[in-house]
Protein backbone atom coordinates (compact mmCIF):
# COMPACT_ATOMS: atom_id res chain seq x y z
CA UNK A 1 0.00 0.00 0.00
CA UNK A 2 1.23 3.46 -0.73
CA UNK A 3 2.27 5.35 2.09
CA UNK A 4 3.44 8.81 2.52
CA UNK A 5 5.52 8.55 5.80
CA UNK A 6 7.78 5.98 3.71
CA UNK A 7 10.75 8.73 4.07
CA UNK A 8 12.77 8.70 7.20
CA UNK A 9 14.66 12.22 6.51
CA UNK A 10 13.24 15.46 5.14
CA UNK A 11 14.44 16.12 1.87
CA UNK A 12 15.60 19.71 1.44
CA UNK A 13 13.92 21.95 -0.89
CA UNK A 14 15.92 22.44 -4.15
CA UNK A 15 14.42 25.64 -5.34
CA UNK A 16 16.60 25.89 -9.03
CA UNK A 17 15.70 22.23 -9.76
CA UNK A 18 11.48 22.81 -8.79
CA UNK A 19 12.22 25.77 -11.73
CA UNK A 20 13.64 23.73 -14.03
CA UNK A 21 10.66 21.37 -13.25
CA UNK A 22 8.39 24.20 -13.91
CA UNK A 23 10.32 25.42 -17.01
CA UNK A 24 9.84 21.91 -18.48
CA UNK A 25 5.83 21.30 -17.69
CA UNK A 26 3.68 21.92 -20.39
CA UNK A 27 -0.29 22.78 -20.09
CA UNK A 28 -2.70 22.86 -23.12
CA UNK A 29 0.08 22.53 -25.64
CA UNK A 30 1.66 25.11 -24.20
CA UNK A 31 5.06 25.91 -21.36
CA UNK A 32 3.20 26.12 -17.75
CA UNK A 33 4.87 28.61 -17.22
CA UNK A 34 2.65 31.15 -19.20
CA UNK A 35 -0.33 30.10 -17.20
CA UNK A 36 1.61 31.46 -14.21
CA UNK A 37 0.35 33.99 -12.32
CA UNK A 38 2.74 33.72 -8.94
CA UNK A 39 3.97 30.88 -7.52
CA UNK A 40 5.26 31.38 -3.58
CA UNK A 41 7.38 29.06 -1.09
CA UNK A 42 7.40 28.99 2.87
CA UNK A 43 9.31 26.23 4.35
CA UNK A 44 8.19 23.05 2.12
CA UNK A 45 4.44 25.02 1.28
CA UNK A 46 4.64 25.31 -2.90
CA UNK A 47 1.18 28.01 -4.11
CA UNK A 48 1.22 28.44 -7.53
CA UNK A 49 -1.26 30.99 -8.87
CA UNK A 50 -2.64 29.84 -12.00
CA UNK A 51 -5.00 31.23 -15.03
CA UNK A 52 -6.83 29.33 -17.37
CA UNK A 53 -9.55 29.66 -19.56
CA UNK A 54 -13.29 29.14 -18.27
CA UNK A 55 -13.72 26.42 -21.46
CA UNK A 56 -9.93 24.84 -20.70
CA UNK A 57 -10.71 21.15 -19.62
CA UNK A 58 -10.00 21.14 -16.31
CA UNK A 59 -9.13 17.21 -16.10
CA UNK A 60 -5.82 17.99 -17.85
CA UNK A 61 -5.04 20.63 -14.90
CA UNK A 62 -5.78 17.75 -12.63
CA UNK A 63 -3.89 15.36 -13.86
CA UNK A 64 -0.76 18.25 -14.20
CA UNK A 65 -1.36 19.02 -11.10
CA UNK A 66 -1.05 15.46 -9.73
CA UNK A 67 2.31 14.43 -11.75
CA UNK A 68 3.69 18.03 -10.36
CA UNK A 69 2.96 16.96 -7.09
CA UNK A 70 4.77 13.63 -7.59
CA UNK A 71 7.88 15.07 -8.85
CA UNK A 72 7.95 17.61 -6.18
CA UNK A 73 7.98 15.68 -3.26
CA UNK A 74 10.93 14.16 -4.38
CA UNK A 75 12.20 18.08 -4.43
CA UNK A 76 11.53 18.67 -1.41
CA UNK A 77 7.83 19.65 -1.42
CA UNK A 78 5.39 18.75 0.52
CA UNK A 79 2.86 20.70 0.23
CA UNK A 80 1.54 22.11 -3.85
CA UNK A 81 -1.29 24.11 -3.78
CA UNK A 82 -2.66 25.40 -7.13
CA UNK A 83 -4.94 28.52 -7.01
CA UNK A 84 -7.08 28.59 -10.32
CA UNK A 85 -8.47 31.41 -11.65
CA UNK A 86 -10.91 31.32 -14.28
CA UNK A 87 -11.42 33.80 -16.95
CA UNK A 88 -12.50 35.06 -20.16
CA UNK A 89 -9.30 36.16 -21.29
CA UNK A 90 -6.76 33.51 -19.45
CA UNK A 91 -2.90 32.91 -20.32
CA UNK A 92 -4.01 29.73 -22.48
CA UNK A 93 -4.73 32.48 -25.46
CA UNK A 94 -2.34 32.71 -27.89
CA UNK A 95 -1.57 36.44 -26.89
CA UNK A 96 -0.72 35.34 -23.33
CA UNK A 97 3.09 36.58 -22.45
CA UNK A 98 5.32 33.79 -20.26
CA UNK A 99 5.77 34.28 -16.85
CA UNK A 100 9.19 34.72 -16.17
CA UNK A 101 10.09 33.95 -12.28
CA UNK A 102 12.17 37.05 -10.95
CA UNK A 103 14.00 36.99 -7.07
CA UNK A 104 11.87 39.42 -5.92
CA UNK A 105 7.69 37.61 -6.22
CA UNK A 106 8.90 33.96 -6.27
CA UNK A 107 10.14 31.32 -4.27
CA UNK A 108 10.62 33.89 -1.50
CA UNK A 109 12.21 31.88 1.87
CA UNK A 110 9.76 33.58 4.56
CA UNK A 111 11.03 33.98 8.26
CA UNK A 112 8.22 34.41 10.07
CA UNK A 113 5.57 31.91 9.52
CA UNK A 114 2.28 32.18 8.17
CA UNK A 115 -0.53 34.01 10.00
CA UNK A 116 -4.47 32.65 10.22
CA UNK A 117 -5.41 35.55 8.18
CA UNK A 118 -3.17 34.74 4.99
CA UNK A 119 -4.68 31.02 4.79
CA UNK A 120 -6.66 29.83 2.65
CA UNK A 121 -9.71 27.80 3.55
CA UNK A 122 -9.94 24.24 1.85
CA UNK A 123 -11.92 24.66 -1.20
CA UNK A 124 -14.45 21.74 0.02
CA UNK A 125 -14.33 22.43 3.63
CA UNK A 126 -16.82 25.14 4.74
CA UNK A 127 -15.85 24.77 8.80
CA UNK A 128 -12.81 23.38 10.07
CA UNK A 129 -13.20 23.09 13.35
CA UNK A 130 -10.52 22.36 16.25
CA UNK A 131 -11.60 20.45 19.21
CA UNK A 132 -8.90 20.66 21.59
CA UNK A 133 -8.05 20.47 25.27
CA UNK A 134 -4.66 21.58 27.52
CA UNK A 135 -4.62 18.03 28.94
CA UNK A 136 -5.40 14.37 28.06
CA UNK A 137 -7.97 12.56 29.61
CA UNK A 138 -10.54 14.56 29.67
CA UNK A 139 -12.39 13.02 27.54
CA UNK A 140 -11.93 14.92 24.14
CA UNK A 141 -11.92 12.39 21.69
CA UNK A 142 -15.32 10.77 22.90
CA UNK A 143 -16.74 14.62 22.67
CA UNK A 144 -15.01 15.07 19.19
CA UNK A 145 -17.00 11.81 17.58
CA UNK A 146 -19.98 12.44 19.09
CA UNK A 147 -20.30 16.23 18.10
CA UNK A 148 -19.18 15.19 14.85
CA UNK A 149 -22.35 12.53 14.85
CA UNK A 150 -24.57 15.45 16.41
CA UNK A 151 -23.90 17.63 13.61
CA UNK A 152 -24.43 14.89 11.20
CA UNK A 153 -27.75 14.09 12.56
CA UNK A 154 -29.05 17.93 12.35
CA UNK A 155 -28.25 17.27 8.40
CA UNK A 156 -24.89 18.42 7.59
CA UNK A 157 -22.21 16.70 6.08
CA UNK A 158 -19.44 15.99 8.56
CA UNK A 159 -15.65 14.67 8.19
CA UNK A 160 -13.44 13.85 11.21
CA UNK A 161 -9.45 14.15 10.92
CA UNK A 162 -7.74 12.62 14.10
CA UNK A 163 -4.46 14.55 14.55
CA UNK A 164 -3.91 12.85 18.26
CA UNK A 165 -0.44 11.26 15.86
CA UNK A 166 0.46 9.67 18.97
CA UNK A 167 -2.60 8.03 20.63
CA UNK A 168 -5.45 8.07 18.12
CA UNK A 169 -8.62 6.47 19.16
CA UNK A 170 -11.02 7.44 15.90
CA UNK A 171 -11.14 4.08 14.23
CA UNK A 172 -11.84 2.02 17.20
CA UNK A 173 -14.49 4.51 18.53
CA UNK A 174 -16.43 4.31 14.93
CA UNK A 175 -16.29 1.11 14.89
CA UNK A 176 -13.67 0.71 11.58
CA UNK A 177 -10.33 -0.25 13.10
CA UNK A 178 -8.51 -2.34 11.28
CA UNK A 179 -9.90 -0.56 8.05
CA UNK A 180 -7.52 1.10 5.78
CA UNK A 181 -8.49 4.09 3.72
CA UNK A 182 -8.38 3.23 -0.20
CA UNK A 183 -6.01 5.82 -2.18
CA UNK A 184 -5.87 7.35 -5.61
CA UNK A 185 -3.75 9.21 -7.50
CA UNK A 186 -1.19 8.88 -4.38
CA UNK A 187 -4.27 10.85 -2.51
CA UNK A 188 -5.85 9.13 0.53
CA UNK A 189 -10.27 8.65 0.46
CA UNK A 190 -11.46 9.04 3.60
CA UNK A 191 -13.39 6.18 5.63
CA UNK A 192 -16.88 6.03 5.54
CA UNK A 193 -18.04 5.60 9.40
CA UNK A 194 -21.83 6.03 9.33
CA UNK A 195 -21.65 8.62 6.56
CA UNK A 196 -18.75 10.49 8.53
CA UNK A 197 -15.26 10.74 6.11
CA UNK A 198 -12.69 9.69 8.56
CA UNK A 199 -8.70 9.65 8.10
CA UNK A 200 -6.56 8.60 10.96
CA UNK A 201 -3.01 7.66 11.77
CA UNK A 202 -4.37 4.84 13.06
CA UNK A 203 -5.87 3.71 9.82
CA UNK A 204 -2.54 3.17 8.59
CA UNK A 205 -0.84 1.61 11.35
CA UNK A 206 -0.47 -2.79 11.42
CA UNK A 207 -2.28 -3.17 14.95
CA UNK A 208 -3.48 -1.17 17.94
CA UNK A 209 -0.50 -1.69 19.87
CA UNK A 210 1.65 -0.12 17.24
CA UNK A 211 3.35 2.57 18.73
CA UNK A 212 3.95 5.85 17.03
CA UNK A 213 7.29 7.39 17.72
CA UNK A 214 8.01 9.74 15.74
CA UNK A 215 9.69 13.71 16.27
CA UNK A 216 7.56 16.90 16.18
CA UNK A 217 8.90 17.24 12.95
CA UNK A 218 7.76 13.86 11.30
CA UNK A 219 4.67 14.08 13.56
CA UNK A 220 3.58 16.94 12.35
CA UNK A 221 4.80 16.37 8.43
CA UNK A 222 2.37 13.55 9.07
CA UNK A 223 -0.84 15.96 9.99
CA UNK A 224 -0.44 17.86 7.04
CA UNK A 225 0.04 14.87 4.80
CA UNK A 226 -3.30 13.43 6.25
CA UNK A 227 -5.35 16.77 5.89
CA UNK A 228 -3.53 18.00 2.55
CA UNK A 229 -2.73 14.88 0.33
CA UNK A 230 -6.79 13.15 0.99
CA UNK A 231 -9.19 14.02 -1.29
CA UNK A 232 -11.61 14.80 1.27
CA UNK A 233 -15.59 15.10 -0.16
CA UNK A 234 -17.69 18.49 0.01
CA UNK A 235 -18.16 19.15 3.83
CA UNK A 236 -20.20 21.64 5.91
CA UNK A 237 -17.83 20.57 8.81
CA UNK A 238 -14.45 18.86 9.17
CA UNK A 239 -13.72 18.38 13.08
CA UNK A 240 -9.71 17.93 13.55
CA UNK A 241 -9.34 15.64 16.92
CA UNK A 242 -6.04 17.38 18.66
CA UNK A 243 -3.68 15.88 20.80
CA UNK A 244 -3.47 17.12 24.44
CA UNK A 245 -1.44 19.90 25.22
CA UNK A 246 -0.46 23.40 22.83
CA UNK A 247 3.07 21.37 20.98
CA UNK A 248 4.11 21.15 17.86
CA UNK A 249 1.07 19.56 15.97
CA UNK A 250 -0.80 22.57 17.61
CA UNK A 251 1.25 24.90 16.35
CA UNK A 252 1.62 23.20 12.82
CA UNK A 253 -2.59 23.98 12.63
CA UNK A 254 -2.05 27.40 13.48
CA UNK A 255 0.13 28.24 10.89
CA UNK A 256 -0.92 25.85 7.75
CA UNK A 257 -4.57 24.88 8.18
CA UNK A 258 -7.64 27.79 7.86
CA UNK A 259 -9.40 26.88 11.02
CA UNK A 260 -12.96 28.48 11.66
CA UNK A 261 -12.34 28.32 15.77
CA UNK A 262 -11.84 26.09 18.36
CA UNK A 263 -13.89 24.33 21.00
CA UNK A 264 -11.66 23.63 24.25
CA UNK A 265 -13.13 20.49 26.45
CA UNK A 266 -12.28 20.50 29.91
CA UNK A 267 -13.64 19.10 33.41
CA UNK A 268 -14.43 21.53 36.15
CA UNK A 269 -11.36 20.42 38.40
CA UNK A 270 -8.54 23.00 39.06
CA UNK A 271 -5.67 21.36 37.63
CA UNK A 272 -7.66 20.24 34.05
CA UNK A 273 -8.55 24.29 33.76
CA UNK A 274 -4.98 25.32 34.37
CA UNK A 275 -4.08 23.37 31.12
CA UNK A 276 -7.26 24.11 29.61
CA UNK A 277 -6.77 27.73 29.71
CA UNK A 278 -3.14 27.13 27.88
CA UNK A 279 -4.82 26.12 25.27
CA UNK A 280 -7.20 28.86 25.12
CA UNK A 281 -4.76 30.97 25.52
CA UNK A 282 -2.62 29.53 22.30
CA UNK A 283 -5.80 29.73 20.08
CA UNK A 284 -5.94 33.53 21.20
CA UNK A 285 -2.26 34.35 20.32
CA UNK A 286 -2.86 32.73 16.87
CA UNK A 287 -5.64 33.97 15.71
CA UNK A 288 -7.97 31.13 15.84
CA UNK A 289 -11.30 32.34 17.60
CA UNK A 290 -12.61 30.11 20.73
CA UNK A 291 -15.94 29.30 19.65
CA UNK A 292 -16.97 27.69 23.59
CA UNK A 293 -15.84 25.71 26.47
CA UNK A 294 -17.59 21.97 26.88
CA UNK A 295 -17.30 20.90 30.58
CA UNK A 296 -17.48 16.97 30.69
CA UNK A 297 -17.79 15.18 33.81
CA UNK A 298 -19.83 17.81 34.91
CA UNK A 299 -21.94 15.75 37.46
CA UNK A 300 -21.99 11.92 38.20
CA UNK A 301 -25.51 9.96 38.97
CA UNK A 302 -25.19 6.61 41.09
CA UNK A 303 -27.13 4.19 39.05
CA UNK A 304 -27.88 2.50 41.84
CA UNK A 305 -29.48 5.22 44.35
CA UNK A 306 -30.19 7.90 41.91
CA UNK A 307 -27.81 10.56 44.01
CA UNK A 308 -26.10 13.41 41.85
CA UNK A 309 -22.25 14.49 42.87
CA UNK A 310 -20.53 16.84 41.30
CA UNK A 311 -17.25 14.47 41.45
CA UNK A 312 -14.63 16.73 40.05
CA UNK A 313 -16.16 20.09 41.44
CA UNK A 314 -18.42 22.83 39.91
CA UNK A 315 -17.87 26.42 38.61
CA UNK A 316 -14.48 25.62 36.76
CA UNK A 317 -16.05 26.31 33.11
CA UNK A 318 -18.13 29.38 34.43
CA UNK A 319 -14.98 31.07 35.64
CA UNK A 320 -13.19 30.34 32.18
CA UNK A 321 -16.00 31.95 29.67
CA UNK A 322 -16.11 34.64 32.11
CA UNK A 323 -12.39 35.09 32.07
CA UNK A 324 -11.97 35.07 28.22
CA UNK A 325 -15.62 35.86 27.11
CA UNK A 326 -16.09 33.02 25.24
CA UNK A 327 -19.75 30.95 25.69
CA UNK A 328 -19.99 28.01 27.55
CA UNK A 329 -21.32 25.60 24.99
CA UNK A 330 -23.01 22.61 27.30
CA UNK A 331 -21.96 20.42 29.99
CA UNK A 332 -21.50 16.56 29.99
CA UNK A 333 -22.57 14.09 32.24
CA UNK A 334 -19.88 11.54 33.92
CA UNK A 335 -21.74 8.52 32.68
CA UNK A 336 -20.91 5.19 32.19
CA UNK A 337 -23.31 4.45 28.85
CA UNK A 338 -21.04 7.03 26.89
CA UNK A 339 -17.72 5.18 27.66
CA UNK A 340 -19.72 2.05 26.90
CA UNK A 341 -20.99 2.99 23.78
CA UNK A 342 -17.67 4.61 22.30
CA UNK A 343 -15.52 0.90 23.47
CA UNK A 344 -18.45 -0.57 21.13
CA UNK A 345 -18.28 1.46 18.16
CA UNK A 346 -21.39 2.95 18.21
CA UNK A 347 -21.26 6.62 20.38
CA UNK A 348 -23.61 7.95 22.25
CA UNK A 349 -25.48 10.07 19.75
CA UNK A 350 -25.07 6.89 16.76
CA UNK A 351 -26.26 4.42 20.45
CA UNK A 352 -29.60 7.18 20.74
CA UNK A 353 -28.96 7.04 24.58
CA UNK A 354 -29.63 8.96 27.40
CA UNK A 355 -26.48 11.30 27.30
CA UNK A 356 -26.98 12.01 23.19
CA UNK A 357 -29.41 15.12 23.96
CA UNK A 358 -26.37 16.76 25.86
CA UNK A 359 -24.18 16.15 22.62
CA UNK A 360 -26.92 17.30 19.76
CA UNK A 361 -27.54 20.76 22.49
CA UNK A 362 -24.35 21.56 22.39
CA UNK A 363 -24.09 20.87 18.07
CA UNK A 364 -26.80 23.16 17.87
CA UNK A 365 -25.12 25.86 19.90
CA UNK A 366 -21.90 25.28 17.92
CA UNK A 367 -23.64 25.32 14.88
CA UNK A 368 -25.81 28.92 16.20
CA UNK A 369 -22.25 30.52 16.89
CA UNK A 370 -20.26 29.51 13.59
CA UNK A 371 -21.68 32.20 11.53
CA UNK A 372 -19.77 35.01 12.81
CA UNK A 373 -16.40 33.13 12.13
CA UNK A 374 -17.16 31.54 8.49
CA UNK A 375 -13.86 32.49 6.56
CA UNK A 376 -14.54 33.41 2.66
CA UNK A 377 -13.40 30.41 0.88
CA UNK A 378 -11.51 30.95 -3.17
CA UNK A 379 -14.32 29.32 -4.78
CA UNK A 380 -11.44 29.66 -8.18
CA UNK A 381 -9.34 27.45 -5.75
CA UNK A 382 -10.17 23.40 -7.27
CA UNK A 383 -7.28 21.64 -5.37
Amino acid sequence: MFNPFKKSKKVPVNTSAIEQLLSAKTLYGKPLTAFIQNQHQHDDVLDISIAIGKTDDQRELEALYHALQKALFELGVAELNFNVQLSDNAKSQDSAQSYTPSPQNTMKQEKSAPKQQDLSPHPRIKHTLAIASGKGGVGKSTTTVNLALALQKLGYKVGILDADIYGPSMPDMLGVAGVRPQVENENFVPIDAHGIAMLSIGSLLDGDSTPVAWRGVKATGALMQLYGQTNWPNLDYLLIDMPPGTGDIALTLAQRIAVTGAVVVTTPQHIALLDAKKGVEMFQKTDIPVIGIVENMALHTCSNCGHSEAIFGTGGADEMTAQYGVPLLGRLPLDASIRQNADRGTPSVLADDSCAVHYMDIAKAIDGHIGKFTKVRDDKRIF
